[in-house]
């Protein structure tokens, strides 16, 4: 069983790695990289949309290709998220999948804040 679940581990990740190198491609020439992505995955037969939140959005996958195959290898799932959050270049959250029984695969994607220091640096000190 060990070489088995490596040899799906390991097909997953080159599964994910395809889809990673395909969707940069696209993602990387729009300033709404997470339309885009969807965009791309609408393209791969995902029908994706993207929802606004509060805090940040929701990548929603309305069919997925290979649901019944990640039902019995959620690895799929898994390595599909990692590479989200690499496409992205942020952290992001798998709330749901089709493969568990859910009716979308649903990804929640945090608003990135970019942080300013209050701190002024003077000499190498910081001072408030």
């Amino acid at each position: 069983a060990q070489s088995g679940e490596h040899l799906v581990n390991a097909f997953a990740q080159s599964r994910a790695d395809d889809i990673e190198r395909k969707a940069n491609e696209s993602v990387a020439k729009s300033s709404n990289r997470t339309n885009q992505l969807a965009t791309f995955l609408t393209e791969q037969g995902y029908a994706a949309s993207i929802e606004t939140r509060p805090m940040g959005e929701q990548l929603c996958q309305h069919h997925c290709p290979i649901a019944h195959v990640a039902a019995e290898f959620p690895q799929l799932c898994e390595a599909e998220t990692e590479a989200f959050s690499r496409i992205l270049g942020t952290h992001v959250q798998r709330l749901a999948t089709i493969a568990h029984g859910d009716g979308v695969c649903t990804t929640y994607i945090p608003n990135i804040k970019k942080t300013t220091s209050h701190k002024k640096i003077t000499a190498g000190k910081a001072s408030s």
